[in-house]
């Protein structure tokens, strides 16, 4: 397969996988705005796993061709620490926030009457008062700023991507082993949505966020999705992106370190020069012992 041929399926990957994971969540998150009573009504756990799912199928759907990042915030920390080329930052984030776009279309496609009856029912306006707007983007909960949500995407996406840099670390033997690990990445998205969702709807991804919200305005949303009510649209995108830089990063530097085989896989210290035969024998010395040669988890 040419360099190209690989690169056009990796951006179809990545477009596919926001794409599915959004179909899923949006569909959950339909299902607890337009209902009454709704389904979720006493089992919140219930939409977390469902968008939980949704990363895990994307990732089993996508992962061996893309590697599924599903998200700018992963994408740039993968950038920042792990050698991801740079000249393809731009086009996979640009190809997760189309599949956002289209996974919240086919959403739309799916639930439309139901959103009319639900604002008919409520004398809701889609642009007016932002009628069903939680369906395909999210804003702050009770209480909630746009400025501590921008704290608390910060917070979250950091505790993602610190836990997907443990979970795919080669050096981790207690990382998930075979394919696994995306379950595990399933079930951290859906813990961090079930233990802080209702502060701001736990974007914890741009694409997620900004793609639904871009169909949205043009589905008659419009200044309810840009800018949005206390010109919340930028804080979705840019509290993940610094979060992902941030977690990624400690788990780089405080425990990547100090993994069982990472050790290994550093460069041993250059051999001293041999001391001249006719020079007087040196004080003993203690003698480097290599590491062991261990291979690295895969």
């Amino acid at each position: 397969m040419s360099e190209r041929k690989r690169y056009l399926g990796e951006l179809i990957a990545e477009f596919i996988a926001v794409m599915i994971i959004i179909i899923f969540g949006d569909s959950v998150a339909a299902m607890i705005v337009l209902y009454d009573p709704n389904p979720y009504q006493n089992a919140y756990w219930g939409v977390a796993i469902v968008w939980g799912l949704g990363v895990t199928f994307a990732i089993y759907a996508t992962g061996a061709v893309s590697g599924t990042h599903a998200n700018p915030a992963v994408t740039l920390a993968l950038a920042l620490y792990r050698g991801f080329s740079w000249k393809k930052v731009l086009p996979y984030c640009a190809a997760q926030v189309l599949g956002g776009i289209a996974g919240a279309a086919v959403v739309y496609l799916n639930f439309h009457p139901v959103i009319d009856h639900y604002n008919l029912t409520h004398h809701f306006t889609r642009e007016g008062d932002g009628g069903a707007a939680g369906v395909f983007f999210t804003h702050p909960g009770l209480a909630v700023t746009a400025m501590h949500s921008f704290v608390v995407q910060i917070v979250l996406t950091g505790v993602l991507v610190f836990g997907i840099f443990a979970i795919t670390c080669q050096y981790n033997t207690m990382a998930p082993q075979a394919n696994s690990g995306a379950l595990i990445i399933g079930l951290l998205v859906a813990a961090i949505g079930a233990s802080s969702g209702f502060l701001d709807a736990w974007a914890i991804n741009p694409a997620r966020d900004f793609g639904p919200r871009t169909f949205a305005f043009f589905a008659g949303w419009g200044a309810s999705a840009f800018p949005s009510p206390q010109h919340y649209w930028w804080v979705p995108i840019a509290g993940p992106l610094v979060g992902g830089v941030v977690g990624a990063g400690i788990y780089q530097f405080t425990l990547r370190p100090f993994m069982p085989n990472y050790t290994a896989d550093l460069p041993a210290p250059p051999v001293p020069d041999r001391v001249p035969t006719t020079a007087a024998p040196p004080r003993a010395e203690p003698v480097y012992m290599a590491p062991n040669s261990v291979t690295p988890a895969p």
